[in-house]
């Protein structure tokens, strides 16, 4: 049976079932899809808060980091202007060791200058030591200024000549008077350090035995005399060396120079040599002067004992004086007496008047 199309009650029929199947195709396909949009709108709402969570993360990351921002450019301006102050104190450390170095090298220059002249004057002393009456004015010029320092003005005499004509550098005022003499044995000495071996160092250090003992016996025979000069004479060795060897290795020398009462002394020693005379000569004008005191102190009782005999006299003349003058007042009464009667004209006999 075929259907009737131009019918309109067909058609829409038609139509409808049609648009059934359609709906009913829609509705299958639709109905899944809806439940996947369910899905997804929940999703999507999930994302919207996932994304507003992560805006404000993004916030506080972007408040964190403009706050690690300030501080750091806090932490940065605080170390320019610490690096700033490091530098500037820095500056000041060098200006100032600069200074000092500059001191230091000005006191270095001053010093290489002081050398420089120094090591002229070790030349120039080179020289006087090579000759040997200029080494024996710088022994003398060397005494001078120990006995100078250690003893007043008056208690040496320099260049001295003695009674047998012998002039001796230095005479030292004691009871008995003190010779000094100044040497110098150089040549022996310098051999005996420039010697190589030990024959050449025995060598020499006989030969300056040899010059010492030369030396003690000129000064005993020479400025040793009895009832005017001590008993004995200083020689007087400008160099702590030289004295030290001989202590050291010339015992020999040593006595011979006690037996011949000549004592060696260094500088050194004769700063201590003069400190004791100073106290011997201190301790003797002690003496004098208490000799002196105890003299004037004796003569004031002289005076003492005159001025109590001549006081004795003047009482035995005040004692007779004071009688007198009893006498004198007792005639002074009398004669006011009278002179009263006179003036009233009492001229009554009187008996015979006393004698004064």
């Amino acid at each position: 049976m075929s259907l009737a199309w131009d019918d309109p009650l067909t058609l829409a029929l038609g139509l409808g079932l049609v648009a059934l199947v359609i709906l009913w195709r829609l509705a299958r396909v639709l109905g899944p899809l809806a439940g996947k949009l369910s899905v997804l709108d929940t999703r999507l709402g999930a994302l919207n808060s996932a994304q507003q969570q992560l805006e404000g993360r993004l916030d506080q990351v972007a408040q964190s980091q403009t706050q690690v921002v300030g501080l750091v450019e806090a932490r940065l301006a605080d170390m320019g202007r610490y690096m700033g102050d490091t530098l500037a104190g820095n500056a000041q450390v060098t200006a100032s060791s600069m200074g000092a170095l500059r001191e230091r090298l000005a006191v270095i220059d001053a010093a290489q200058a002081k050398i420089e002249a120094l090591s002229g004057d070790v030349l120039g002393l080179q020289d006087i030591l090579s000759n040997k009456q200029a080494r024996g004015a710088f022994g003398e010029v060397q005494l001078e200024g120990l006995l100078s320092d250690a003893l007043p003005p008056d208690a040496y005499r320099l260049q001295a000549t003695l009674s047998n004509g012998r002039r001796v550098d230095a005479l030292i005022a004691l009871p008995q008077p003190l010779a000094v003499d100044a040497k110098f044995p150089l040549e022996a000495w310098q051999a005996l350090n420039t010697a190589e071996d030990e024959g050449a160092r025995s060598t020499a250090r006989r030969a300056l035995a040899g010059a010492l003992r030369t030396h003690i016996r000129a000064i005993s025979e020479r400025y040793v005399l009895p009832g005017e000069t001590a008993e004995g004479a200083l020689m007087f060795l400008p160099s702590e060396a030289i004295y030290a060897e001989i202590h050291a290795r010339m015992a020999d020398v040593l006595r011979e120079s006690f037996a011949a009462r000549v004592w060696i002394v260094s500088p050194a020693t004769m700063m201590a040599t003069l400190n004791t005379l100073r106290a011997v000569m201190k301790d003797l004008r002690l003496r004098d002067e208490a000799r002196a005191v105890r003299r004037e102190i004796q003569l004031l009782v002289a005076d003492a004992e005159r001025l109590g005999t001549r006081v004795g006299r003047l009482e035995s003349h005040f004692a007779q004086v004071q009688g007198d003058l009893a006498d004198i007042r007792v005639s002074a009464d009398k004669i006011m007496r009278r002179g009263a009667r006179l003036d009233d004209f009492d001229f009554a006999r009187e008996a015979a008047p006393a004698r004064d």
